[in-house]
């Protein structure tokens, strides 16, 4: 496994099926880049160096149900990094690096 670094960005997601399905959605919408999905019990922290990518349509296709983006923003607890939302994706991303 990779090494953490200290420029990493992604959601923390309260726990549940939406939280699982965003962390097997970010393994598929960056690929080349290494995830760390911490548990926490009741929230997943969702990281990777530089930031990442969740996809509307990867993660509907992961829960096995319909899903938008919004659903992503109702159930973020947090994030790390600045987030950009679209109508189809959530970009989670640094500006700075150390």
């Amino acid at each position: 496994m990779a090494e953490r670094s200290k420029n990493m960005a992604g959601p923390v997601i309260r726990a549940g099926d939406i939280a699982q399905a965003v962390a097997e959605a970010a393994e598929i919408d960056n690929p080349g880049k290494d995830i760390f999905v911490e548990d926490h019990g009741a929230y997943l922290r969702i990281e990777a160096d530089g930031g990442l990518i969740i996809r509307e349509e990867t993660v509907a296709e992961c829960l096995g149900r319909p899903f938008l983006i919004r659903d992503l923003e109702i159930n973020l607890s947090g994030f790390s990094g600045f987030i950009d939302t679209q109508d189809d994706c959530a970009r989670f991303y640094l500006e700075k690096t150390l």
